[in-house]
């Protein structure tokens, strides 16, 4: 537990210091993001968040964990996913090329021992996966790191995502005794937790593909490792539920892409944070509804790892639900101080004139030296009375 903390500290302190580093050297270099048609953002900001992380990362993990085989082939292959990142953010790349990138990055893990040899499933037992195994480990790697590369769409989302997903996937490696594994997700969980404090609405920085691609090659990999102890069915539910947000995100924009017509690679704004965006929420409410579902995914994956199925099923059913109302654009946040205002509106206006018409000067009476009203009322009917 000590190393854990020392870890996730490193994390954070190595965050904070280098990523105004990278903002500087950002503007320095004009490594900037501009504003565009798909872009929310207003201003140019700097899109050297990745290099920040990787070193941040890196670091925290060099000091603290002795380096192994495993070890060594994630160092290699995040600095290929990095380095393409990069390159991407500097001066552009074809899609083609970068997809053949995230391929090199993710193969080279293969070297390492980073494959899915057998799954354990119920009633039928173990099955050898062989080559198979290894495609899916390929497959399950390049489509992480596309999956939170496209959920890179606003202030603090995809970092936030990672960093539950960090938390989550360090449980469940400390839950199998996984001590590496559970080190590097702590180290990634605080370089982004660092990361936020500069990447949180309104940003000074933003991830970049270099810094998005690599969050998403960790996971990827790490979950990977810890199917390599465990290669059950949950071993393989778990980082899918940790992840829905990006997975889903993904899977919806693919289909959505092919039912107009349009090419899978097409940028469009039909993501789910454009979406949410869309029904009036700002970019903070969006973003903490993205991460609440989060949130309820991960909680979904801890609770069906002790056998609480029906309660983890609840969870998921929730999330779907909100998700199905954010592609419809139906989600609406529940403003309790707005419906008080609506209500305080109207007893308000009571109050008003009830106020007005306690001001209001009364109508003259007559008032004789006893202070009865009506003895000059009395008195000329009495003489009325006289004359008749």
């Amino acid at each position: 537990m000590h190393s854990y903390l020392i870890t996730f500290v490193l994390a954070i302190v190595f965050s904070i210091i280098l990523t105004p580093v990278a903002i500087v050297l950002a503007k320095r270099w004009g490594v900037m993001d501009f504003p565009g048609e798909r872009r929310i953002h207003k201003t140019p900001l700097p899109r050297m968040g990745g290099a920040a992380i990787y070193v941040s990362f890196w670091l925290a993990v060099l000091l603290t964990v002795p380096m192994d085989k495993r070890l060594i082939g994630l160092l290699l292959g995040s600095a290929i996913i990095f380095v393409v990142g990069m390159v991407d953010d500097i001066k552009g790349m074809r899609p083609l090329y970068k997809l053949l990138g995230q391929i090199i990055a993710a193969a080279v893990l293969i070297f390492f021992g980073f494959t899915v040899a057998h799954v354990t499933l119920p009633i039928i037992g173990r099955i050898e996966l062989s080559i198979i195994g290894t495609l899916f480990m390929v497959i399950w790697v390049v489509g992480l790191v596309n999956a939170v590369n496209l959920s890179d769409g606003m202030d603090g989302l995809a970092s936030g995502i990672c960093f539950i997903a960090a938390l989550m996937l360090f449980w469940s490696a400390n839950h199998i005794g996984s001590t590496t594994q559970s080190v590097v997700m702590l180290a990634l969980a605080g370089v982004t937790f660092g990361f936020l404090l500069f990447n949180f609405h309104p940003s000074k920085i933003i991830l970049g593909d270099s810094g998005s691609m690599f969050l998403g090659y960790m996971i990827g990999a790490v979950s990977i490792w810890g199917m390599l102890k465990t290669a059950t069915v949950l071993s393989l539910v778990f980082p899918l539920l940790v992840l829905g947000i990006p997975l889903i995100d993904m899977l919806f924009a693919v289909v959505r892409r092919k039912l107009k017509g349009h090419s899978i690679i097409r940028a469009d704004r039909g993501h789910l944070h454009h979406r949410l965006l869309d029904t009036g929420l700002s970019q903070r409410q969006a973003v903490i509804v993205l991460y609440g579902v989060s949130l309820f995914f991960g909680l979904a994956a801890i609770l069906a790892t002790y056998g609480h199925w029906f309660t983890a099923a609840v969870l998921v059913v929730i999330d779907f639900a909100v998700i199905v109302r954010i592609m419809f654009r139906k989600f609406r946040l529940v403003s309790y101080r707005a419906q008080f205002r609506e209500v305080r509106q109207p007893i308000k206006q009571v109050n008003t004139y009830r106020k007005a018409a306690q001001d209001e000067e009364p109508y003259p009476e007559k008032k004789d030296n006893s202070g009865s009203r009506f003895d000059d009322v009395d008195d000329d009917s009495d003489k009325q009375k006289a004359k008749i």
